[in-house]
């Protein structure tokens, strides 16, 4: 495992835990179809991006979210809120997101993840 893959993992377990490591990781070695691409993501997305410095996780999160709303990556946003909140998002901010992206991307976009937003805070709590 090259430096980059296990420093993915090490920022995947930070914000998502060793079952979300474990679960990529079999998918990686297994015949499934597109496997693979979990890794690659852990790879780039969590190793390089999300590891680099100029800005902390709070903000990469508000960012990501943007863009995942803005991109109507519902499947996505699944992950990312659960993870901005682990990464110190309150709940009030992710509402500011949310309603700064209706401005954007639109009001359907914003209503997608509000409701999966809503969804992965009541089950928070």
């Amino acid at each position: 495992m090259n430096d980059v893959l296990k420093t993915g993992y090490e920022v995947v377990n930070d914000m998502l835990g060793p079952e979300a490591v474990a679960g990529m990781k079999a998918a990686a070695v297994s015949e499934e179809f597109g496997g693979e691409i979990g890794e690659l993501a852990v790879q780039y997305a969590f190793g390089t991006l999300w590891s680099r410095e100029g800005l902390g996780r709070k903000e990469r999160s508000l960012v990501t979210l943007g863009i995942l709303i803005a991109l109507r990556a519902t499947e996505e946003l699944h992950y990312h809120f659960p993870i901005a909140l682990k990464n110190g998002v309150t709940r009030k901010e992710l509402e500011e997101v949310i309603y700064h992206a209706s401005g954007y991307a639109g009001f359907p976009a914003a209503a997608s993840a509000r409701q999966i937003a809503k969804q992965i805070l009541d089950k928070a709590g």
